[in-house]
């Protein structure tokens, strides 16, 4: 090996908003956005599972879509609004969402609750929009079905099969809200 030669090492400013809160990070441009919350602005509630985008377990939402955030640079979300499963509510004040999922017990050992919580909040407002998903009978009118609602779930993994909980908290809050 050429001891000569060096990695380089170049850092960006990047400007943000993370949960209401304006952020400057000074990063390596190949950060994730996963690891740029946790390992610099400390939120953990945001969880690494899979590391490849297969998990959801990373789930945000940025500018009020979810993302698997392991698989998008930090750099890559200049200006956006990110929302972390801190930023939705409080235990004074849960989300409508997180208050649905302790009700219907759609959480068990909890490590993947993040993201399922922040993707089913993504969901519900695809359906408010009208985006239909693989499964949606009239793309013109998403239904909400149960089906509907496994479907635009699928990208999140629930070792602990929580599945029919996390659905009747997902039915909760989409027949509650308008």
């Amino acid at each position: 090996m050429n001891q000569g030669l060096k990695a380089a090492t170049h850092k960006m400013d990047v400007s943000l908003t993370v949960n209401g809160v304006d952020v400057l990070l000074h990063v390596d441009p190949r950060m994730t956005l996963l690891d740029a919350l946790r390992d610099i602005v400390g939120l953990t509630g945001t969880k690494k599972g899979c590391d490849q985008g297969q998990c959801g377990a990373c789930t945000v939402l940025v500018g009020g879509r979810r993302i698997n955030s392991c698989l998008s640079f930090v750099v890559m979300h200049e200006g956006d609004h990110i929302t972390t499963i801190e930023g939705l509510g409080s235990l004074d004040d849960l989300h409508p969402m997180q208050a649905a999922f302790v009700k219907h017990d759609g959480l068990q050992c909890g490590y993947c609750t993040p993201g399922q919580i922040c993707s089913a909040v993504g969901a519900l407002k695809e359906l408010q929009r009208g985006v239909p998903s693989h499964v949606t009978q009239d793309i013109n009118s998403p239904d909400g079905s149960d089906e509907e609602i496994r479907e635009r779930m699928s990208g999140n993994i629930c070792r602990c099969a929580a599945y029919p909980n996390i659905v009747a908290a997902i039915r909760e809050v989409l027949e509650t809200e308008p």
